[in-house]
């Protein structure tokens, strides 16, 4: 970890020539709690003081128990506007559902949607702005898209010459790297860098990594300032404190998420609609296969969930021992295998025709080697060599 002391920090931070300025504060000998970045106002709110601020936050941006926006507010730091993510300021909205642009019922400012047609600030929208602060809390997998917005937001700052300020937090998944690079053929915003599936880095590493790399394709690098959590282990399991997205409840989920999110990209449903989102699996059909069913409705974050009243027969996955999956550190393909025979055996159709579930993977392998009977060790070793490059080029931009 990267060691800096107020003093440095003080009489250093806006002259220091490097893009990337991580702050963090000398340690003592004696163990800590984890701080997060949010928790460390006394690194950056000499930053904003006195600056026009846009944020991006949602209902993950909390210093202790309270909204960072009401943090914000109190400490007298002019606020802008805010801009909005996937699943909007307070997380409730639909995975793809459309954010529209609107006021904080809160505070009454203004909303501007990243999700949707407008997924980059545009000149315009950043008139009045000197520095956008960033914090939200990722999973770090590469198809969540909140590492998409962070690259549209980036190269918006570089084309402005705007300042970024990213409160650093825990990623569950920081502990392992796995999964196939992604085919830029597949770019998509679910999928829009040369990274594996599970890429093992905090959003602040992850920032680091966009600018360090150039894949902003532009002259210049994004001003950015990296407030660094304090006394965190990425190798220890972290609990989010708060529901990251509507879909994705518990740590149970979260821990699972990188192995069966590519069921997104089959008929199968992951349990939107139900109570146990992402923790079972199931599909109509498989009744002389599996006991154990659900029949997805409509609920919050899920107004219209796949197989919507349909009795779904599959998996529970309440009983998958997370300590174990943890020390591990690897996603498995053999839930997908495992279903897709089931359905071939029924003959259910499995794959949606949108080629949907290659953006997931990263790439058309996959889905070509689970029609081909390929074993869950044979699919992993197919894309080792490229993951050792990616871990060589990863190890420069790791903070913790």
């Amino acid at each position: 970890m990267k060691v800096l002391s107020l003093f440095i920090y003080f009489s250093s931070l806006y002259n220091c020539h490097s893009p990337n300025k991580i702050i963090s504060v000398e340690q003592s000998k004696v163990e800590r709690t984890l701080q997060v970045g949010a928790d460390r106002s006394d690194l950056y709110l000499p930053i904003l003081k006195g600056k026009k601020v846009a944020v991006v936050l949602n209902q993950t941006s909390l210093k202790g128990g309270q909204h960072m926006l009401d943090y914000l507010s109190k400490q007298n730091i002019l606020i802008s506007k805010i801009f909005a993510l996937e699943h909007g300021i307070r997380g409730k909205a639909d995975a793809g559902e459309v954010i529209k642009d609107g006021k904080d019922a809160k505070t009454g400012l203004p909303i501007v949607s990243l999700y949707g047609s407008n997924k980059k600030p545009s000149k315009d929208q950043l008139t009045d702005v000197d520095i956008v602060l960033f914090d939200i809390q990722d999973v770090g997998v590469r198809f969540y898209t909140y590492i998409s917005s962070l690259d549209y937001l980036m190269q918006s700052c570089i084309e402005n010459n705007k300042k970024l300020l990213i409160l650093d937090r825990p990623n569950p998944h920081a502990h392992y790297v796995d999964g196939p690079i992604l085919d830029l053929s597949l770019k998509s915003f679910v999928g829009m860098h040369k990274v594996p599936t599970v890429y093992g880095m905090t959003i602040g590493e992850y920032a680091q990594m966009l600018n360090g790399e150039g894949w902003h394709n532009m002259s210049k690098k994004c001003d950015l300032t990296i407030i660094e959590c304090s006394n965190y282990d990425r190798n220890q399991a972290y609990e989010l404190p708060v529901k990251p997205s509507p879909n994705l409840p518990n740590h149970r989920s979260i821990i699972l998420y990188p192995s069966i999110c590519l069921f997104e990209g089959t008929h199968v449903s992951l349990g939107r609609g139900t109570n146990k989102q992402f923790q079972h699996f199931g599909i109509p059909g498989l009744q002389n296969q599996f006991t154990y069913s659900f029949t997805p409705q409509p609920n919050e974050g899920a107004k219209e969930p796949p197989q919507n009243g349909k009795v779904c027969y599959g998996v529970d996955l309440g009983d998958v021992d997370l300590d174990a999956f943890h020390k591990k550190g690897e996603l498995t393909y053999q839930y997908i295998i495992d279903m897709y025979e089931a359905c071939k055996k029924a003959n259910v159709p499995f794959f949606i025709e949108n080629n949907f579930f290659d953006k997931l993977a990263g790439n058309s392998s996959i889905k070509k080697m689970i029609v081909e009977g390929k074993s869950n060790e044979e699919i992993k070793a197919s894309y080792q060599k490229e993951l050792e490059e990616f871990k060589k080029l990863r190890s420069k931009y790791l903070i913790y």
